[in-house]
């Protein structure tokens, strides 16, 4: 008999809408990806991705390469270009670079590390991919944050300016939207700062296009 398990809904059990073969090494892998894309707001010169555990030991037979690369390019788990990701990151002169280290232990066999590049700027994010397609963020710029990205979040990149953390959390509080969670860090004082905001609520219609008029905020995503 199964033990304690608890399910949130039918797509913990039959997974996420996919390009295979994994939910956990390819849905998973690319979400973290795509998270570091979202952050990064551009597309990199460099990825360096490094790569520990399970990652490290099955990344190409589970395409967890091409799974994190098509993430960091822009793609959603499901986009039928996903296999070809590693050939359009050449073919758009983006420089990927694979670190593969098998014997340091981190906190869950499936975790990444990615390094983004372009010019002066530079963004490390470290995820896990928990199962199911589900992700956890645990490293944002050397940070240590716990994000479960498996809960309604909100990514939002702006400048580090007074006055932007009030004007979200009013929106929100404005819609009824009650903050379970939040996770701030920046690149330095006055620079880009990055504030992820888990809430209770999984729906949100127009929420991000009120936040995308306050001045200094640069980008809103929402992940259900």
């Amino acid at each position: 008999m199964a033990e304690n398990l608890h399910f949130n809904s039918v797509f913990d059990i039959i997974g996420p809408v996919m390009i295979g073969p994994s939910s956990s090494h390819t849905a998973g892998a690319c979400r973290i990806g795509k998270i570091v894309r979202i952050i990064f707001r551009e597309q990199p010169n460099i990825v360096t991705i490094y790569l520990y555990g399970s990652f490290a030991k099955t990344y190409r037979g589970h395409g967890t390469d091409i799974a994190l690369v098509g993430g960091v390019l822009g793609m959603d788990p499901d986009n039928v270009c996903l296999a070809n990701s590693l050939k359009l990151a050449y073919e758009w002169g983006v420089d990927v670079r694979f670190v593969i280290n098998k014997e340091e232990k981190t906190e869950h066999p499936n975790t990444a590390r990615l390094v983004v590049e372009k010019g002066t700027k530079k963004l490390s994010v470290t995820g896990i991919s928990i199962g199911g397609g589900a992700i956890k963020v645990t490293e944002v710029n050397g940070f240590s944050i716990a994000l479960n990205m498996g809960v309604p979040t909100f990514v939002i990149v702006h400048q580090d300016v007074p006055g932007i953390i009030a004007q979200v959390t009013n929106i929100l509080s404005e819609q009824h939207v009650n903050i379970s969670q939040m996770n701030m860090t920046r690149e330095s004082r006055g620079e880009n700062a990055i504030m992820m905001i888990e809430v209770d609520t999984p729906h949100v219609t127009g929420i991000c296009k009120k936040m995308k008029k306050i001045p200094n905020l640069h980008d809103v995503s929402f992940f259900e």
